[in-house]
């Protein structure tokens, strides 16, 4: 890659299609449209295009306004690989592939995608402390609305059995290429939620929202064992009120104010 490419400017008063066609026929590279404004742009000196182009909108009788500027070549995939910072949470060191791991904590490899969950959110940093706390080796794990699996892997790196639901297709997907980036694995994975599944789990993880928790509040307490942890997640404080209600019959062991975003750790 260069140092720097050329931009070159075209817009012409009139003939706007007939100035499209001579650009495409001058250049290989792609052009830009844009209110009747052509851009072209390359690493190569755009001068000789621009004559002509001048010569063309004199020979046609047009007026036609063109800019030439030399710009610094950036280079925006590295440009965007810096803005992704690493974050250390609870026992935890999160961070894009691209990056270092710590020897000194456990590391989680989160590549930024579509799904949501690299660990900067104040929900999620707040349910991974959660989990460095609460979950153990060999514990059973549900993780509803998985998202980027970011949970989910945490607790498998501390030896737990974990299973995943989503009702997005796409995280499903996102979580496995993540559990796959980790070299580690879950149990089982289903589109859906916590009321597909029968069995019964040591720790139950829900970071969503308010409102869908308070809706399968049942479902949630269902999957718990007898001395289970719930660890709900993604509500905003001034929601809190309506969701404690739906968890009253709970044990309310730790919450976790950040922000306006609040996490509750609860058990059966």
């Amino acid at each position: 890659m260069t140092e720097y490419y050329y931009e070159l400017t075209i817009k012409p008063n009139e003939e706007y299609d007939t100035f499209v066609d001579l650009v495409t026929s001058l250049t290989n590279e792609a052009i830009e449209e844009s209110e009747k404004t052509i851009i072209a742009r390359s690493e190569e000196d755009l001068s000789d295009m621009e004559f002509g182009i001048k010569e063309f909108a004199k020979a046609l009788d047009v007026k036609c306004e063109t800019v030439l500027l030399k710009k610094e070549n950036i280079d925006w995939i590295k440009q965007y690989q810096e803005s992704v910072k690493s974050v250390e949470v609870g026992n935890f060191y999160i961070r894009p592939s691209w990056d270092e791991a710590k020897e000194d904590k456990i590391n989680i490899i989160i590549d930024p995608a579509l799904s949501f969950g690299s660990g900067h959110h104040e929900t999620t940093s707040s349910c991974i402390e959660v989990i460095s706390e609460y979950v153990k080796a060999d514990n059973t794990v549900l993780d509803v609305g998985t998202g980027s699996g970011i949970l989910a892997i945490a607790a498998s790196k501390l030896g737990a059995k974990v299973d995943i639901c989503d009702t997005d297709q796409v995280c499903i997907k996102d979580t496995i290429s993540n559990y796959e980036l980790n070299e580690t694995s879950f149990h089982e994975s289903w589109v859906g939620s916590a009321n597909t599944t029968r069995k019964k789990y040591d720790v139950v993880i829900a970071n969503i929202v308010a409102d869908v928790l308070v809706f399968i509040a049942k479902d949630l307490k269902k999957c718990l064992n007898d001395e289970g942890i719930l660890v709900i997640s993604g509500i905003l404080d001034k929601h809190i009120d309506k969701v404690l209600r739906k968890f009253k019959d709970l044990e309310q062991v730790k919450l976790i104010h950040k922000n306006e975003w609040i996490t509750i750790v609860f058990k059966k």
